[in-house]
């Protein structure tokens, strides 16, 4: 029951590491540009740049897809997808250093240019089709090759990558000569391809998959790359397209002897490697804020990519704004040490001082957002905009203008394709390393604060030895690079790791119990109270995932024990994926009958978490349930097991990634896994969608299982459960296994005293699902509508369960006596007089909820589910 995020961060276009810097980072070993302009009139840049807008829009947009692909294909473990997504900027590094080396020796870059975009079209739809039918061959492949089955991710995600990261630097080159204006030409490329991928983030979730789904996305973006190929092919016939190829290769220049050539040389090396460490720290930045910002944010799609886009819009005008001003500068290394150097203590400051401003901003933001667009999607992604902008926006700014300055201390105008080409590759190794790094060992080994205070300083770091090794550093700015490392240490040692614990509990309310920063999610629990009521409550990345109140406890228990006492055969194995409380997965060590119970959770931190919520029988202990840290669709993937009952309880269908185990697709592998006469049994939460959604994952489920049923098992919850075979409500059967001594102590906690009671819950069949869903388009993992959909309306859930509740029938009991029959009518009128009164606090009337409630207590005067709701021990 975790959050999925796939990966450490998304990354960003072609020809750059992921978000951190477009294709920008040290480059050439040869002589720096003048420190100032020559008389020559500055290139035409007005084409190229279209184009990087263009191509760096359609690298995004491949890049999104992929990653969501890959996620099916390895898994959403945060270290298979981080591999993964490495291969791809494995790709844009060789594509940079060995396109850039080409550029330099044809005589019209353009026709390469075009070349390169036709290949990327050609070559990422074709790996679009194929990952969308890779997990099974994949699974395959690693169950009997091992790791070499990873070259089949590797090569779909890296051979596209390759010619991605050639753009950058065929376009520079086809500029000719621009000495004097390297740094000018690289800021507004920069910039170009940098707006393109703010372009493509945001089309992506607003607007490409909900209307095209995965792979017509991809035939979207593989349109755009044939026609900016096409494009490049009438630009290249122009007589301006042609130009001199140098007479010899950049690395002849090394043989000379002239010491202040030499010498610049060296200190053109220095500043490429300077910048490689930059982007490795700038991905870092980028790892540990994806994971820091989500409790000021949401986990759905729409989030991640507006504070994405925020980011890239940071790199965008901070190399904007220089990009007039970078030939002019007398201290290019002086300025590029600051901004380095400033980046980090911006971002250091800036988590020092989060605290309730930023809540207070959003929250004014959304409501004139929302008083002015009636919106209630747009008011909340104006609450994420301001998180990204008080966030990640200035240290980004600053990371931005300094790629200007790195381009005319490490390229010479004369090699432009190489010594760019170079600074793609070098950035994107830079940046591998770093997210690999911050991933996988900073944020576990140091916590999220002083991973941020440990990149800050090797930032600081760089920054001293540029100033330190650099020619012409003024005094004014060694002094200023000092003071900012004084300054960092400062606001390092004033936060305290616990910071953004103490924000999450202040922003939630309670007392924290346990907290964990670990490898792609934070773990937190609360202790909270709503009137009398005390619970424990469960928080990934800043959002709740349930706790263990009454609510809690009653659907989790019957989310495992229903399906089993309901069964047509004897279970005897059962799978619950995600583990979260442990409520549902405890449920199952109360089933004396069972011999073979697994769970698959995600987040190591979720199974110690885990031992801190009541009524889940020490699970996460008990030797009877092999739990497996593992994606739960990877489980079924990978391991030959069958059960009786595959029992699901993920995140919210709206957070992003979790439409994976709510999809058609899903079900066919979970189906495949069942024994025979088994079953899938799925949580369907009322309040986290709207009614539409609702509607799409009913759709999902029945378009799989011929048998399927639905069940109420909360105010807020249903239960969908569906198999191959007819499921057959045998009176005596289901007597019997409620009667087990564990069995029905656990449901009688939660408000289940009998089997009538249990009956009760019976909403519908196959057939009134398929009435109530009417034509609505089901969730697949190419279409995975869920995340896509507008915000859920505040009134959202009231007129769903009312529609919901006008389904309910007869349960088809077989053998039922007139005790039976009597115990669920008497249930159901309970249990129809609480949703009633619900529905009516709702509605605000106070004299209904009154009555209904009381009738309701009348009925079951000792159910503790209602008592509770009702504030009664």
């Amino acid at each position: 029951m975790t959050d999925t995020l796939a990966s450490p961060s998304i990354p960003a276009p072609r020809g750059r590491s992921k978000g951190a810097s477009p294709s920008a980072s040290p480059a050439m070993t040869l002589p720096a540009s003048p420190a100032v302009p020559t008389s020559a009139p500055a290139p035409s840049l007005a084409w190229p740049a279209l184009l990087l807008v263009l191509s760096g829009a359609s690298a995004l947009v491949f890049q999104m897809v992929w990653i969501r692909q890959l996620s099916l294909v390895v898994g959403v473990e945060v270290h298979a997808v981080s591999i993964a997504i490495s291969a791809f900027f494995g790709g844009l590094a060789f594509g940079g250093w060995y396109f850039g080396r080409r550029a330099d020796r044809v005589a019209n870059p353009m026709r390469l240019y075009a070349a390169l975009e036709a290949a990327v079209a050609l070559t990422a739809i074709v790996s679009t089709l194929i990952l969308a039918r890779a997990a099974v061959p994949f699974a395959w492949l690693e169950a009997h090759v091992g790791l070499a089955a990873w070259v089949l991710p590797f090569v779909l995600v890296g051979v596209p990558a390759v010619f991605m990261g050639g753009t950058l630097p065929v376009l520079m080159r086809s500029r000719g000569a621009i000495d004097g204006y390297v740094g000018h030409a690289g800021a507004r490329l920069y910039a170009a391809n940098t707006v393109g991928a703010v372009v493509g983030v945001l089309a992506v979730p607003f607007w490409l998959i909900p209307s095209f789904g995965m792979q017509g996305t991809a035939g979207v973006a593989a349109g755009l790359n044939f026609l900016l190929a096409l494009a490049a092919i009438v630009a290249s016939r122009r007589t301006s397209a042609t130009i001199s190829v140098a007479s010899a290769p950049v690395e002849t220049l090394t043989d000379t002897t002239d010491a202040a050539t030499s010498l610049a040389r060296r200190r053109s090396t220095l500043a490429v490697w300077l910048y490689a460490l930059a982007a490795g720290v700038a991905l870092g930045y980028e790892v540990m804020w994806s994971q820091a910002i989500v409790q000021f944010v949401s986990t759905r799609a729409f989030a991640f990519a507006i504070v994405l886009a925020t980011y890239l819009c940071g790199l965008t005008l901070g190399s904007a704004l220089v990009s007039r001003r970078v030939e002019r500068s007398r201290d290019p290394w002086g300025v590029f040490a600051l901004l380095i150097a400033g980046a980090g203590v911006v971002a250091a400051v800036t988590l020092y001082g989060l605290g309730d401003w930023i809540f207070i901003a959003q929250g004014k933001f959304a409501s004139m957002v929302y008083a002015t667009t009636q919106s209630a999607t747009l008011a909340m992604c104006a609450r994420f905009f301001v998180a990204g902008l008080g966030i990640v926006f200035l240290p980004t700014l600053l990371l931005g203008a300094a790629f200007p300055f790195v381009l005319r201390l490490a390229v010479d105008a004369g090699y432009v394709g190489h010594g760019v080409g170079r600074v793609v590759a070098l950035n994107t190794a830079g940046g591998i390393v770093g997210s690999l790094a911050t991933g996988f060992w900073l944020v576990p080994s140091f916590g999220l604060v002083r991973t941020l205070g440990v990149l800050a300083g090797i930032a600081c770091i760089v920054a001293l030895v540029a100033v330190w090794r650099g020619a012409g550093v003024g005094k004014v700015a060694r002094g200023a690079v000092i003071g900012l490392a004084v300054l960092l240490g400062v606001a390092t040692l004033a936060t305290p790791p616990q910071r953004l614990a103490t924000l999450l509990t202040d922003a939630r309310g309670g007392e924290l119990t346990f907290y964990e920063e670990g490898r792609g999610a934070t773990v937190a629990v609360l202790r909270q109270s709503s009137g009398s009521n005390r619970f424990e409550r469960l928080y990934i990345q800043g959002v709740s995932n349930s706790g263990d109140a009454m609510t809690s406890l009653r659907y989790m228990r019957l989310q495992a024990l229903l399906p089993l006492i309901v069964a047509k055969t004897q279970p005897q194995s059962a799978l619950v994926i995600g583990l979260g409380t442990g409520i549902t997965a405890g449920a199952l060590l109360q089933y004396p009958g069972l011999t073979h119970r697994v769970t698959a959770e995600l987040l190591p931190a979720v199974v110690k978490a885990s031992s801190h919520f009541k009524g889940n029988y020490g699970v996460a202990d008990d030797k009877r349930m092999d739990i497996r840290v593992r994606d739960g669709r990877r489980e079924l993937l990978r391991s030959a097991d069958r059960y009786d009952l595959i029992t699901l309880e993920p995140p919210p269908p709206s957070a992003a990634g979790v439409a994976n185990l709510y999809s058609t697709d899903f079900y066919k592998l979970a189906s495949s896994r069942l024994n025979d006469g088994g079953v899938v049994a799925q949580w369907l939460p009322l309040p986290t969608q709207n009614e539409a959604e609702t509607k799409a994952l009913i759709a999902s489920f029945i378009a799989v299982f011929p048998h399927a049923s639905l069940w109420t098992t909360e105010l807020h919850e249903m239960l969908l459960v569906g198999g191959q075979s007819p499921l057959v409500l045998d009176a005596a059967s289901i007597r019997q296994r409620f009667a087990q001594p564990g069995v029905a102590q656990s449901l009688r906690e939660v408000g289940i005293d009998s089997p009538g009671a249990l009956l009760a819950t019976w909403m519908t069949d196959r057939s009134g699902l398929a009435y109530y869903v009417e034509d609505a388009a089901p969730v697949t993992d190419d279409h995975p509508r869920i995340e896509y959909a507008p915000w859920v309306g505040r009134q959202a859930f009231a007129p769903t369960l009312r529609n919901l509740l006008a389904l309910q029938s007869e349960p088809p009991v077989t053998g039922a006596d007139e005790a039976l029959s009597a115990e669920i009518a008497r249930s159901r009128q309970a249990l129809l007089a609480f949703y009633g009164a619900s529905l009516a606090a709702l509605d605000g009337d106070r004299s209904t909820w009154a009555r209904q409630l009381g009738q309701a207590l009348q009925l079951e005067s000792d159910n503790p589910y209602f008592r509770w709701f009702a504030g009664q021990r």
